[in-house]
């Protein structure tokens, strides 16, 4: 699978790069790609949650009425939970929801995500740039000139580039990685996929 290289000002370069067949058109997985989100937006979780249980609660702990004769249920605490200002029955606890997947089932799904956005025709080469100081104008402007101007994209860069991501970081639906950043959820949660060809070369090292 061939693909034109494209420099920041949206022009065909002439120049064409070879995408590999083993990432770029493989047959999705989808069961791999729902796990991988799946671990994914589980470590984003904080896990903090917590609600006070009866033992937790403060208050008397004196039985707030006698056991028999009232015509209604039975009751020995204050804190209990089918009181007002009772403890929570059965509340969230502080908890890890992060789990584990292979690196190969990873490997497959994220050769997936490229492989559905290359059938989407969603995938663009660019030449490798860089800017000589952080100017989110400059950065918008490439965007405009490419036609994505307002749309969801994600930058794949080689090697990580301070001022190619800080001219980035104030613009809405832009996302900038490093190749070696990538996950499964960043690639399908994009509209356009814009890979610079040195990131192309790091992608095939690490998915081949």
């Amino acid at each position: 699978m061939k693909a034109a290289v494209l420099d920041i000002k949206g022009k065909d370069t002439g120049r064409k790069v070879s995408l590999n067949k083993a990432i770029y058109e493989i047959e999705p997985n989808d069961h791999a790609v729902y796990l991988d989100v799946k671990q994914y937006l589980a470590n984003q979780r904080q896990g903090t949650h917590k609600s006070k249980e009866r033992a937790e609660i403060s208050g008397s702990t004196r039985k707030i009425k006698k056991q028999k004769g009232t015509g209604t249920a039975r009751a020995g605490s204050i804190k209990s939970p089918v009181f007002r200002g009772g403890g929570r029955a059965f509340g969230p606890r502080p908890r890890n929801y992060s789990f584990k997947l292979n690196k190969k089932l990873k490997s497959l799904a994220r050769k997936s995500a490229f492989t559905i956005k290359a059938k989407e025709k969603s995938i663009v080469v660019l030449e490798d740039f860089s800017f000589d100081a952080p100017k989110t104008s400059a950065y918008s402007d490439m965007m405009s000139n490419l036609g994505f101007d307002g749309k969801k994209t994600l930058l794949v860069l080689g090697d990580s580039n301070k001022n190619v991501y800080l001219s980035s970081r104030n613009l809405q639906h832009t996302n900038v990685v490093t190749a070696s950043e990538l996950s499964t959820y960043t690639i399908l949660n994009s509209g356009v996929v814009l890979l610079t060809e040195g990131a192309v070369e790091k992608i095939e090292n690490i998915l081949s």
